[in-house]
């Protein structure tokens, strides 16, 4: 058995694994858990990510607005499933020429050591990561953006690695872009970053087709004794246009760069009628995992079709088996 290595989470958002289910991710059974016009202004709420706070759960919220502007709300729950949004979206404190808003998409969130930093998809002349923290989720100080334009999908590792932050991100361009590969950057202080190394790329051929056009890491990645998990999103382009579906993969815990396991096949995608129908068709799309060490449980929160919050579950022993069982040849 694989183990998580983190803190327990007695309240974490649970159901069982359905009797039948072959897939080892199972969904919500009331999803969508946000609907798209969750607060007044929004036309969508998804890709949005959520971490325990006090005695509850805070989170960041991806809003589209009902006049399609990007922003990035807080909200809090008590039982990670019912939600309270802010009506108002986040508004950062530091230097004005990076706090100048343009848009700002796809949050994560992720607890490192003693507070909680941000980090999203940021317009600074295109797509870039931008970073900030907070201790409460009411104040939020905004740091240097990490790269240059274009990137996008900038996710921290939760600790430290050999003395440095780490990141994985997807270096991109202006648009939906023709190429999509992962890779780890490393910074001592959070605003230079370098070191940047190669982590994995697209599948181009029919062993795995899920994957052939763009991929990017998904929520926060999770420690467990073996290696660092990562969910991520894959993407392949056909008729009907893209389709984004959930893969898993194993990272080294000192070198993250290095790929030890991943399974060719996907553990999510579009199926129910909310992931296939929205303002962007067919899209699963994670940002978010909570986790408890105790029962290696994990539920992860993503977005569906653009448009709405879906919540689905399952384990560090069915992911990992699940990897063991379908391999991608690496």
């Amino acid at each position: 058995m694989s183990k998580i290595i983190g803190n327990a989470l007695p309240n974490i958002p649970w159901q069982e694994k359905p009797a039948g289910c072959n897939s080892p991710v199972w969904r919500y059974t009331n999803n969508p858990i946000i609907k798209r016009d969750a607060i007044p202004s929004s036309n969508s709420v998804f890709n949005s990510a959520v971490v325990p706070f006090k005695d509850g759960f805070a989170g960041v919220f991806r809003c589209d607005s009902k006049s399609v502007s990007m922003d990035i709300f807080a909200g809090f729950s008590k039982d990670g499933i019912n939600w309270e949004i802010n009506h108002t979206p986040i508004v950062f404190e530091g230097d004005e020429e990076i706090t100048k808003r343009e848009y700002r998409y796809d949050p994560r969130v992720c607890f490192i050591e003693d507070r909680y930093y941000i980090t999203w998809c940021n317009g600074y002349h295109g797509p870039t990561i931008g970073i900030a923290y907070t201790f409460d989720f009411e104040k939020f100080y905004q740091l240097e953006n990490a790269f240059l334009p274009y990137n996008r999908n900038g996710v921290l590792f939760p600790r430290k690695i050999g003395g440095n932050y780490m990141m994985v991100s997807r270096p991109s361009d202006t648009g939906h872009t023709p190429f999509g590969d992962i890779f780890c950057s490393t910074s001592p202080d959070l605003t230079f970053w370098g070191k940047h190394r190669y982590v994995m790329g697209t599948i181009n051929d029919d062993c795995s087709a899920w994957q052939s056009k763009k991929i990017g890491p998904g929520p926060i990645p999770i420690e467990t004794d073996e290696g660092w998990l990562m969910i991520y999103h894959g993407v392949i382009n056909t008729c009907n246009g893209f389709v984004y579906r959930i893969g898993v993969a194993l990272l080294d815990l000192e070198k993250p760069w290095i790929v030890k396991a991943r399974s060719r096949n996907y553990i999510l995608g579009p199926q129910e009628i909310y992931e296939c129908v929205g303002d962007v068709p067919n899209v699963t799309f994670p940002c978010a995992a909570l986790t408890d060490a105790e029962t290696g449980r994990i539920a992860i929160y993503y977005g569906c079709a653009d448009t709405v919050t879906g919540l689905a579950f399952t384990t560090v022993d069915e992911l990992m088996n699940y990897m063991k069982e379908n391999p991608l040849e690496i």
